[in-house]
C-alpha cells in the first residue's frame, strides 16, 4: 500500500499524527513551563488571551501518573487541549469536547502541552478570555495501569501518521461551502472498541484527520492555521455525517469498527 505523501508530513511531525503542521512558526504559540512548587502535587495558572493567540502550558510528568486539569474561563468559546509528549498538533484530549475538565491516567513519559486558546466564532472577534486553569499531577511514574480511552486515541494517531492503516478506501467528502460531494481517498487505523483515526485526503490534496471513540466522533486535527473552525456530528443510520467548518465528511460505522 502506498501512502499519501501528504499523510506522512501531516502525521510524522506529530507523532512521527491530529494533525496536518499548521504553517504557522512556534513563536506563534506562546509558551510557558508550569514549575510546581517543592512537595506540591498542583499548581494554577490565570491568564488572558485575546482572538487567534493561544499559549502552550508546558509540564513534565511520567507514564502512570494522574492528571487532572481543569478550567474556569469568562468566555464559553475559550478551551484548552492536552497534547502528550512529541506531540505539537493532535490532541489526547479536547475540551470543546468534553467540557473543560480532563482527568486520566497518563499513557507515556515527558513534557505534555496544556493548549489554551478560542473557537474562531470567538477569534475572528478578537474576544478577550480571562481564566484559571488547575493543575494536579499524582502518583508514582511508571505505576502498572490499564490502557486509557485516551491512549487508544494516540495509538490509532500514530498509527496513522505512520501510515499504518487497517484499511484504505474512498468516501463521500467536500472542502469548501457549496462544494457537490465527491469521493475522496481515506485511510483508518484502529484500536478497538470503536477508537480510531481518520485521515481524509481532500480535493486539494491536503489532509484532515477525524478522531472517534467508542464508535462516537470526538475530534479533528483543527489548528491555528485554519482557525481553529467548530465541527460536529450526527448520526443517520449507520452513517456519521461530520463537519469541520465547511468540510463535510460521510464516515460509515463500518470505516471505523472494521465490521
Amino acid at each position: 500500500m502506498r501512502t499519501h505523501p501528504a499523510i506522512i508530513h501531516l502525521l510524522l511531525a506529530a507523532f512521527a499524527l491530529l494533525l496536518v503542521r499548521p504553517a504557522l512558526a512556534d513563536s506563534d504559540i506562546r509558551v510557558e513551563r508550569v514549575q510546581f512548587e517543592k512537595g506540591a502535587s498542583s499548581a494554577v495558572v490565570e491568564g488572558t488571551i485575546s482572538g487567534y493567540d493561544s499559549v502552550d502550558y508546558v509540564l513534565r510528568a511520567g507514564k502512570g501518573q494522574y492528571m487532572n486539569v481543569s478550567m474556569a474561563t469568562d468566555n464559553g468559546a475559550n478551551y484548552f487541549n492536552i497534547l502528550a509528549p512529541g506531540e505539537d498538533v493532535v490532541a489526547m484530549f479536547n475540551g470543546s469536547v468534553s467540557e473543560n475538565q480532563y482527568q486520566g491516567t497518563l499513557p507515556a513519559s515527558g513534557d505534555y502541552r496544556i493548549r489554551v486558546y478560542q473557537m474562531r466564532s470567538a477569534a475572528r472577534r478578537e474576544e478577550n478570555a480571562n481564566y484559571r486553569l488547575e493543575i494536579v499531577i499524582a502518583g508514582d511514574s511508571d505505576a502498572p495501569v490499564e490502557t486509557s480511552h485516551d491512549a487508544a486515541v494516540t495509538t490509532a494517531a500514530s498509527r496513522a501518521g505512520k501510515g499504518d492503516f487497517d484499511a484504505t478506501g474512498m468516501l463521500p467528502c467536500a472542502q469548501y461551502a457549496g462544494q457537490p460531494t465527491m469521493q475522496c481517498k481515506f485511510g483508518v487505523a484502529r484500536a478497538g472498541e470503536g477508537t480510531a483515526a481518520v485521515i481524509v485526503t481532500r480535493s486539494d490534496g491536503s489532509t484532515r484527520a477525524l478522531f472517534f471513540t467508542r464508535g462516537k466522533f470526538t475530534s479533528a486535527d483543527t489548528s491555528q492555521a485554519d482557525g481553529y473552525p467548530e465541527y460536529s456530528a450526527t448520526c443517520e443510520g449507520d452513517l456519521n455525517m461530520i463537519r469541520v467548518g465547511d468540510e463535510r465528511y460521510e464516515i460509515p460505522d463500518a470505516v471505523i469498527s472494521g465490521g
